[in-house]
């Protein structure tokens, strides 16, 4: 007569243990990714917030540069004109500067999507 077969340390297990042990090791390893994606997302902020700083500051230094010119031009105009047509003729060239840009970039933005 046969001897049945020892299984050994490979005995076979209860499927509840096996999804249960399958579903741990899924949650280790979407913590695993999400450690990952948040350690080299953290990298890269620390890598922009200085040059983000920089043009941060270099953005305020060239909007105090336009603001100067228009009150240059504001003071320049209001010796002809007057001071409040000379405001109002520098409202027209800054706005109509910003209308050409604003419509540029809309232009640009069609034709590129």
């Amino acid at each position: 007569m046969l001897k049945p077969v020892d299984p050994g340390p490979q005995a076979e297990r209860p499927i509840g243990e096996l999804v249960h042990e399958l579903i741990e090791e899924g949650k280790a390893y979407a913590r695993a990714e999400f450690d990952l994606a948040k350690a080299i997302g953290t990298a890269k902020a620390r890598a922009v917030a200085i040059p983000a700083a920089l043009f941060g500051a270099a953005f305020i230094c060239a909007l105090a540069a336009v603001t100067a010119l228009a009150v240059g031009i504001v003071i320049a105009l209001a010796s002809l004109v007057g001071p409040l047509l000379g405001g109002i003729v520098g409202l027209i060239i800054f706005a109509g500067i910003a209308g050409g840009l604003g419509w540029y970039g809309a232009r640009r933005l069609k034709r590129d999507l």
